[in-house]
């Protein structure tokens, strides 16, 4: 389950009435509830996530993915967020740099950065996988100065030796610290590795695998949601 803000709780009163005698031949229509909506709002403050096929939820309906399991929970809190799936399967740090600013064209309050998993597969040089996601950054910052930028933490396969993943490692911690960034260490945190959490493949997170990256964003966005719903 995904951790909750802290509860509101909202006291419901029902006012009961009984029937008076009426000289009407009709009775008064009653009236109709209003209808809540737990869309947001159509100008709400934007949470994106920009990142890989991890983020765009590959192999399953969109409703699985942890961005759109966010969303579900901001709706059930009656946060006033608007979630974005910006994930494109097969992108890699360098192909994130040449799309980053399109997608921020509009206004984005927070944006949780999931980039460099298929950098690792791939075996491209942690330190260029650094400079792209310092790139991606910096961009981000200078559309949106105002903007929250979360790093998901990644780590590298097994196969490419322990000097490569250590290095791999770095890039994500080291980088968060020279931003002053919050830091999610590592994503598929409880999911890599766990046959019963993954598809098929063993890479990408299954339903209930989505279910923890959710909690392990969730527990990095969620202090950052309360700052940012006092200034809305």
């Amino acid at each position: 389950m995904i951790r909750a803000l802290p509860h509101i709780l909202l006291v419901l009163t029902l006012v009961l009435s009984c029937d008076k005698a009426s000289q009407s031949s009709s009775p008064e229509k009653p009236k109709e509830a209003p209808q809540v909506s737990n869309q947001p709002a159509k100008d709400a403050p934007v949470i994106l996530f920009f990142g890989n096929s991890l983020t765009a939820g590959f192999g399953l309906e969109p409703e699985y993915s942890f961005p759109s399991l966010i969303q579900q929970n901001l709706d059930s809190l009656s946060l006033s967020f608007k979630v974005i799936n910006a994930g494109l399967s097969g992108e890699t740090t360098a192909s994130g740099v040449n799309r980053i600013e399109w997608v921020l064209r509009e206004p984005v309050q927070i944006m949780v950065l999931e980039l460099g998993a298929n950098d690792g597969l791939r075996g491209i040089d942690p330190a260029e996988t650094s400079k792209n996601l310092q790139k991606i950054v910096d961009l981000a910052q200078a559309k949106h100065p105002e903007i929250k930028i979360i790093l998901a933490g990644m780590e590298a396969p097994p196969n490419m030796g322990a000097s490569y993943i250590e290095r791999f490692r770095a890039v994500f911690s080291d980088l968060a610290k020279q931003n002053n960034l919050p830091l999610i260490p590592f994503l598929l945190e409880g999911v890599a590795g766990e046959p019963e959490l993954n598809l098929d493949d063993g890479i990408h997170p299954n339903e209930q695998g989505h279910k923890i990256v959710a909690d392990n964003v969730w527990e990095v966005l969620e202090p950052l949601l309360l700052q940012q719903e006092q200034q809305f």
